[in-house]
């Protein structure tokens, strides 16, 4: 079946993931990068970092949240805000824990700058995410990739012991046309304008 993507629409599909046995310990990979706790940042300094992860792939889920609601979850406990550091000490990337459901852990949010990737920094950091999500009571470790993140993700997770167990197909209105977004972000995925 063939389903029409309205003008000013994104369509993605969603693939889910899930690891239900603890990987074997492994020494963490040296590196030139560092990860630090952030607990409970800034709106805006959590927002750009955010961005500047996330806007090659469409990421607008934060942007566009009231800032109420994404204070909340930055200051619920059971979320975790990691924060990867360069020498410089500027923040390059991000990993997001969720353990808010009983048992559970969901990588929520787990990226670079685009100008780190493709270097091995996304093996560094799913060692420490692993590492950091496998804590005592935890059962289940999940995530989801889409069709619009960075090509090698599905395969990037499924390499890391990652099993896929559902997909979806989401759409959204055109964060580049909302204004949340500029409008070249993201050029690999066409920009459809809705007609005026």
């Amino acid at each position: 079946m063939i389903v029409a993507v309205a003008p000013g629409t994104v369509a993605t599909v969603v693939t889910s993931l899930e690891m239900r046995v603890r990987p074997r310990p492994r020494p963490l990979p040296s590196g030139p990068l560092a990860l630090r706790r952030w607990p409970a940042p800034g709106l805006a300094a959590y927002r750009q970092l955010f961005r500047r992860v996330g806007e090659p792939w469409l990421w607008f889920s934060r942007l566009v949240m009231p800032d109420a609601e994404l204070a909340a979850i930055l200051a619920d406990p059971g979320v975790e805000v990691h924060a990867v550091i360069d020498r410089a000490g500027i923040e390059v990337g991000m990993l997001e824990l969720d353990f808010r459901r009983p048992a559970e852990c969901e990588i929520a949010y787990f990226g670079l700058v685009p100008e780190l990737t493709g270097r091995g920094h996304g093996r560094w950091l799913m060692a420490h995410a692993l590492m950091l999500g496998w804590r005592a009571g935890v059962e289940r470790l999940w995530l989801h990739s889409c069709t619009l993140d960075h090509p090698s993700a599905l395969g990037f997770y499924r390499a890391h012991g990652f099993v896929p167990f559902r997909r979806e197909i989401e759409t959204f209105d055109d964060p580049r046309l909302t204004g949340h977004l500029p409008p070249d972000a993201a050029p690999h995925v066409p920009l459809l304008a809705a007609p005026a």
